[in-house]
């Protein structure tokens, strides 16, 4: 009998484990360790939305439902989406419930790929961006941007990357990890280069809820982009419902309808109890959305000026719950620089290189902990870098 690692594809064994997952096992093993690592709320999912999903199994509600997602639940995303970001989407034929907004850009990436088609990834970006796109048969292509310009994209350096081949392009905005949000302007200049070379866009819109200085702009809400993107989005992060795995897609019909064959052979359906759940949550949840979100607001400003004021520069961002200060300073490498911090005093942080070529020098540091942990971090973290001079 051959190894079994012989029986592996070669797509899969090539892949490198997630930078996230591989820094973390480290954090298992300790105690007593601040975690500004997680991307998650440090809010628990409310009542209203838990009693929502217990009434459901105690009403019997534990069947499958349809593969797009219970109507009621995407009727309430058509309205959600057309209130608060003046979108228009069809309930039974552009919105699909998912398992998460990862299985979305999963089933996104393989409905449109086909074998070398090259996909446009902006780094620094989540871990699972290019890693999703090869399993699709695509080939990610990273277009860097610097922390010089806050991580945002130069549309004349986007349009170098371009080639024959490239099909589309994914943005993530509010970013995991920098935080930056991408302002009116800034997505107008990419609509015009999506239009010219007739790309498809991706957009990872899973923050739109938390952002703090400036409204938010929705990259389909702009003249022409609804028919060629394809919006992102769920409850795990604006509605701390990480564990309920839910998130959905919203496309125009024919690219919704290519992604919903993906879905039916994939998962069949989201869990029943968390649409549900979710339900309550667009219809009762959003005060308690607005309560998270200033808490974060007042979180981020303490902490990214604690940040500056110890050394590390770090840019103000505009939403999500992540700060990215550059550790260039210290002379050392992201990984370094966190495994030391995680040794030495106990905080755990992620290496900025986990993000892609571009996010090394930095490291990620998420903000949805306790203030008092926040105030201890900085503590701590002022004299990791003090003990370094």
């Amino acid at each position: 009998m051959k190894t079994l690692n012989s029986y592996i594809s070669d797509t899969v064994r090539t892949l490198k484990p997630s930078g996230i997952r591989k820094f973390f096992d480290l954090v298992a093993k300790m105690d007593g360790v601040i975690s500004l690592g997680v991307g998650e709320p440090d809010f628990v999912t409310p009542w209203n939305v838990r009693e929502a999903s217990i009434l459901s199994l105690e009403q019997g509600y534990t069947a499958y439902t349809a593969n797009a997602g219970i109507v009621e639940l995407r009727t309430e995303i058509s309205r959600y989406l057309q209130k608060r970001f003046h979108l228009q989407y069809d309930f039974e034929s552009e919105i699909l419930v998912t398992v998460g907004a990862s299985q979305a850009l999963d089933i996104a990436f393989r409905a449109i790929l086909n074998q070398g088609d090259e996909v446009l990834i902006i780094e620094p970006c989540f871990v699972s961006y290019g890693s999703l796109v090869t399993l699709a048969g695509g080939k990610p292509i990273s277009v860097s941007t610097s922390g010089d310009e806050e991580f945002k994209i130069n549309p004349y350096s986007l349009k170098k990357y371009i080639t024959s081949k490239t099909k589309a392009m994914i943005l993530c905005t509010p970013s995991n990890p920098t935080g930056t949000v991408l302002s009116k302007r800034d997505l107008e200049e990419i609509a015009k280069i999506a239009k010219e070379h007739d790309l498809i866009v991706i957009v990872d819109e899973i923050y739109a809820e938390l952002t703090y200085d400036e409204p938010f702009t929705s990259f389909p809400s702009l003249p022409d982009m609804k028919e060629r993107t394809i919006l992102i989005s769920g409850f795990s992060k604006a509605f701390a419902m990480t564990g309920w795995r839910l998130g959905y897609i919203a496309a125009e019909c024919d690219l919704l309808q290519a992604m919903l064959k993906v879905h039916q052979y994939s998962v069949m359906c989201a869990p029943t109890m968390a649409q549900y759940a979710a339900v309550e949550a667009l219809t009762n949840g959003m005060e308690e959305v607005e309560f998270m979100r200033k808490s974060y607001k007042r979180r981020r400003n303490y902490f990214v000026k604690s940040l500056n004021e110890i050394g590390l520069h770090c840019h103000m961002p505009g939403g999500a719950f992540y700060a990215f200060p550059s550790i260039q300073n210290t002379g050392m490498s992201s990984e370094e620089f966190a495994e030391r911090l995680l040794v030495e005093q106990k905080v755990a942080v992620v290496p900025g290189n986990a993000f892609g070529e571009s996010g090394e020098g930095y490291i990620r540091c998420s903000y949805a902990s306790s203030m008092e942990q926040l105030q201890e971090a900085i503590k701590r973290i002022n004299h990791f870098v003090q003990s370094l001079s």
